[in-house]
């Protein structure tokens, strides 16, 4: 996506999605934890997985298990002075239902969202 064309050598991840503050797994990584990543350059798949937590390695399986039980770091909020550009983009994403479709938008969704606010907000 020339994001990083020029820059990069070797792999490059650029973007992890969902957010942390959406409720994305990587909001449950803690310092010390162990992340493997796969990258199968002939499929064009990958894998990130959490496999230790600084104290014990453990399979990919049992990592999605300790992140599911993980609270998020109580360290996450948003930024209180982020553009207000930012802070659209920040709420469409939210309202359409984050990044697990790439860049694409839930147009439906984002619409429905705002007509149920409106509605709340007239008081309907």
């Amino acid at each position: 996506d020339a994001r990083f064309s020029g820059v990069s050598t070797g792999a490059c991840i650029g973007h992890v999605g969902p957010e942390a503050l959406s409720g994305g797994p990587i909001g449950k990584v803690r310092d010390g934890d162990l992340i493997q990543i796969v990258v199968d350059r002939n499929q064009l798949t990958g894998s990130v997985d959490l496999v230790g937590d600084g104290e014990r390695e453990f399979t990919p399986a049992e990592g999605a298990d300790v992140l599911a039980a993980r609270t998020p770091r109580p360290d996450l909020a948003p930024d209180p002075q982020l553009p207000d550009d930012t802070r659209l983009w920040a709420a469409l994403q939210r309202a359409g239902g984050g990044t697990w479709g790439g860049c694409v938008y839930d147009v439906d969704r984002i619409v429905a969202a705002l007509d149920a606010g409106l509605k709340q907000l007239d008081g309907e």
